[in-house]
Formats: structure tokens, C-alpha cells, sequence
């Protein structure tokens, strides 16, 4: 079976457009949630989301350098971030296909979890305010979730491998790991994988409040908001962005003498069976997800020495996940740190699996964990292991897992480390 390495990564999240300064801020504690400033939220009682800084702002994202401006109107903004993630990581990996049969073998796997929702609303206004007439002809290839895989691969060129996943908020760690096995199965030798997603409208967020899944209580506060473990939680803050990696045969990688960031060392997957938005109150399905991804690697348990939380900063999902890894970890406890980088970015939904997998890559890679922000208060006392509160620290880390569970209780968890 082929090994699997990373060799490249890209990132369009809330902190920032571009990989390195959204890792640097990252790690510095920084906060990419603030008040919606983009539609109008007076009768929405969600006034708050992580959203992509604009291209005034500073470490704004500026769509025009990754797509022509005139086609900027033909896809929704999921497939844009997608397509900015995949352009970063490609040229971070510095390949190159050198003949045709390198295209044949190259392919990408990128998925979202609700895909293009803002392109869907205001298509229903259109037709309703003006008629079917008035509709664009882009309109479905605009907001289908495998257009951003579609997108990718056809303005790269990749004709490998054209593939899709559609698992809620497990949707990138899910796309990774699928993208792994395709590479260790031989059926391709490079693949583009992660997740994208741009949710942060009227639309989503009356959505997901009306579900009371969201934060309610800081909308003067937008940085204190996302406070997994902490007391205080409330609920969880949306946010919105792209996470894309290289995953690459290792025979590929050293032969192009490329930078490897991290191996693929496993990948675990289950189902819940009990609710279509809450987790199982034993938290069985987190529990065997990482149990799977670590059979799934041959790994012993004491070499894992971080673990980047689902961790949304609910009430119930919160402690669930911090239960089952204390279950499945025991005597290991005393070794491992665990955070959530969604107190600094909020979540991501289908695109949070992935861009919390190259978090926990570039901690792997850094030899720095990014902290758990917010955490002053935490739920359980005494914690059974570190969460990272409020600041990065360093360490040397062999192994993380990251973890990744959805509504409908989809679960996965992916294990990376060093070579």
C-alpha cells in the first residue's frame, strides 16, 4: 500500500487569506469573529460569524487572483475560496505535470457541506420578484457542491480522480481521507483534497439559530463568543473559508525532492445511529472514530501527542468529546494537549475537517500548538488532560489527530505525523 505525504497546503479562513498568516495569527491568538457587517441582521437574533476578511481589510482576500472577474458572477463563493485554496496549495507544493500522463494521474477530492447556499436564495428571489426569464443560466452549475471539484480540475488541468464528499461539518477530514485511500490504493498519485464552505448569510444563520445551535449571548463581544469548554458557551459561531492540501504518493514526493509537511498515518470513520444534530450522549461514534483511525495506522496510542478537537463551543457537544477521549486515551492522558481552533476562526462547517487538519499538520510540522481561546472557566474541574488555554505553546508532537463529527452522526478522525 502507497504511503501518503503532504506536500502542499492552502487556506482562505477568517483570520486571513493566505496560509502563513493565518497560522501566524493563529498562534498568536488572534480572533477572525466579528460583527456581520455584509447583509442586515436587525431582525436576527445571531449578530456575529467568522467571515473571510475583504480586500480593503487587512490580510483581506482578493478573489481576482484566482478567477477573472466576469466568472466571479457564475459560481457561488464556496467554489471562489475553493479554487484560492487550491492555487495556493498547489504552488506550495511546487509541482509541475511534466507530460500528459501526469494530468491522468493527478486529481482533486473537495467538498462542502451545504455548498451554495447564498447563490440558491438569491435565485429564489430572482425568479420570484422577476420571473423564470430573469434566470441565469449558471445558476445550477453555480451552487452544486462538486462544482468546486470541478472547477479546480478543469482550470488545473487535473484529470484524475473528479470526486466530491457531502458530510456536514465532517465533510474536509472526510474528503482528505477518502483522497488518501485513492492514493494508497494506486488509483491516482496526487490528489487535491479538503473542504469548502460560505454559509454566512440571512438565510444561514436564521437557519442554524433557529435550531438554537448558535451563540446568542456575546454579539457585543464577537472575539469572547466561540469559547469551547468554557462555562460560558453558549452555542457555536459560523464561519466561513476553504482548507485544500496536496496529498501525494511518497515515491512521488522524493523523486521531485519535494518539502513534506506530514504523513497520512490514519484514518477512522463511524456512524452514531441516535439523532439528526446531537451526538450520542456516551459519545460512542467520536470514541470509535478515533479508535478506527488509530487501528487503521497500526499506531500506539502513547505516540499521540495532540489532538485538534471537533470541540464547537456547544453546551452538549463540548464535554461529550472531551468524555470520550478521556475513555479511550486513560493512561495516556498525561502526555496528550487538546484544543479548538475554532475559538479563534468559529465553524467552518464543510470546510472546518480540513482547514483543522492542516492545523494540526502545521502544529506537526511548527512544533507548536495553537491555543484554546476563551477557555478561563473551564466546565470540568480538574481537567483530565491540557486543553491549551488561551495561548500557543511548544511541543514536540509526533503524532496529532484531528477530530471531525457531523450532524446526522457522521464522524471522522484523521491522524497525521511526521515522517
Amino acid at each position: 500500500m502507497n504511503r501518503v505525504v503532504v506536500t502542499g497546503i492552502g487556506m482562505v479562513t477568517p483570520l486571513a487569506y493566505k496560509t502563513n498568516d493565518t497560522w501566524t495569527r493563529l498562534t498568536n491568538g488572534h480572533s477572525g469573529i466579528n460583527k456581520i457587517a455584509s447583509f442586515n441582521t436587525d431582525d436576527l437574533n445571531v449578530k456575529i460569524a467568522g467571515q473571510i476578511p475583504i480586500v480593503s481589510e487587512e490580510f483581506g482576500f482578493n478573489p481576482d487572483n484566482h478567477i477573472e472577474k466576469k466568472d466571479q458572477r457564475k459560481v457561488d463563493d464556496f467554489i471562489i475560496y475553493a479554487i484560492a485554496a487550491a492555487d495556493q496549495a498547489i504552488e506550495d507544493s511546487g509541482w509541475e505535470a511534466k507530460n500528459e500522463s501526469d494530468y491522468y494521474r493527478a486529481g482533486v477530492l473537495v467538498g462542502s457541506g451545504i455548498g451554495g447556499l447564498q447563490s440558491i436564495a438569491k435565485a429564489n428571489e430572482t425568479l420570484n420578484e422577476k420571473g423564470p426569464k430573469r434566470m441565469s443560466p449558471f445558476f445550477i452549475p453555480s451552487c452544486l457542491i462538486n462544482l468546486a471539484s470541478g472547477q479546480i480540475s478543469i482550470k488545473h488541468g487535473l484529470k484524475g480522480p473528479n470526486h466530491s464528499v457531502v458530510t456536514a461539518c465532517s465533510t474536509g477530514a472526510h474528503a482528505i481521507g477518502d483522497a488518501t485511500r485513492l492514493i494508497q490504493s494506486g488509483e491516482a498519485d496526487i490528489m487535491l483534497a479538503g473542504g469548502a464552505e460560505a454559509a454566512v448569510s440571512r438565510l444561514g444563520i436564521a437557519g442554524f439559530a433557529a435550531a438554537r445551535a448558535l451563540s446568542t449571548n456575546f454579539n457585543e463581544s464577537p472575539e469572547e463568543a466561540s469559547r469551547p469548554w468554557d462555562q460560558a458557551r453558549d452555542g457555536f459561531v459560523m464561519g466561513e473559508g476553504a482548507g485544500v492540501v496536496v496529498l501525494e504518493n511518497l515515491e512521488s514526493a522524493k523523486k521531485r525532492s519535494a518539502r513534506v509537511y506530514a504523513e497520512i498515518k490514519g484514518y477512522g470513520l463511524s456512524g452514531d445511529a441516535y439523532h439528526i444534530t446531537a451526538p450520542a450522549p456516551d459519545g460512542d461514534g467520536g470514541y470509535r472514530a478515533m479508535e478506527n483511525a488509530i487501528a487503521n495506522g497500526n499506531i500506539n496510542i502513547d505516540d499521540i501527542h495532540y489532538i485538534n478537537a471537533h470541540g464547537t463551543s456547544t453546551p452538549l457537544g463540548d464535554e461529550i468529546e472531551l468524555g470520550a477521549v478521556a475513555k479511550l486515551f486513560k493512561n495516556s492522558l498525561k502526555n496528550i494537549s487538546m484544543s479548538s481552533t475554532k475559538s479563534s476562526i468559529g465553524h467552518l462547517l464543510g470546510a472546518a475537517g480540513a482547514v483543522e487538519a492542516i492545523f494540526s499538520i502545521l502544529a506537526v510540522y511548527n512544533k507548536v500548538l495553537p491555543p484554546t481561546l476563551n477557555l478561563t472557566q473551564p466546565c470540568v474541574d480538574p481537567l483530565p488532560l491540557d486543553l491549551v488555554p488561551l495561548e500557543a505553546k511548544e511541543k514536540k508532537i509526533d503524532l496529532a489527530l484531528s477530530n471531525s463529527f457531523g450532524f446526522g452522526g457522521t464522524n471522522a478522525s484523521l491522524i497525521v505525523g511526521k515522517l
